[in-house]
């Protein structure tokens, strides 16, 4: 970690989410490349002390919880936004809720590319990262800019597609 270093921030997002949800999983219909898409933030936790252990499997997230995860607090002290499943299933009854912390990759069956996914870990200068606790992908981000030392970034790919194009 680089000198200065006071607390780490962990940003998970797709950059490949289909920007009109029209098509997503419908019987008989394709999700075409063509479509321009948007961030979808799967996991923002912010205040994570930089020199603590590694995270364990499951220590922030245990599977799929429907309506939510509790939030912001997080283990060891750390803080957690909204992830982007808030928005998604707002309208959806069984699901609907307060999704905290995160949830992990689940894109469209029918979509015609491969999604990436994106785990950013910053180095930040601040201990404490200057957010209220209803904090989303965008507001971490600026809360951030100007207190990143160096950051590093691991992207995975996934489809639920096996015909999709990466």
């Amino acid at each position: 970690m680089p000198a200065g270093t006071r607390s780490l921030a962990l940003i998970c997002h797709d950059y490949d989410v289909p920007s009109k949800p029209d098509d997503v999983n419908k019987e008989g219909r394709q999700i075409p490349a063509t479509l321009p898409r948007v961030d979808f933030y799967h996991w923002l936790l912010v205040d994570l002390k930089p020199f603590d252990k590694p995270i364990a499997e499951g220590e922030f997230s245990n599977g799929i919880t429907p309506h939510g995860k509790p939030g912001p607090p997080a283990p060891r002290g750390a803080r957690q936004g909204r992830n982007d499943y808030t928005g998604w299933f707002a309208s959806d009854a069984e699901m609907k809720g307060d999704y905290f912390g995160y949830d992990g990759p689940c894109p469209p069956w029918n979509d015609t590319i491969v999604h990436h996914y994106v785990f950013t870990l910053y180095a930040l200068d601040i201990e404490k990262c200057p957010l209220a606790d209803d904090f989303r992908g965008a507001d971490m981000l600026a809360a951030i800019k100007g207190h990143i030392l160096d950051s590093a970034r691991l992207t995975g790919v996934y489809t639920l597609n096996l015909s999709a194009k990466t």
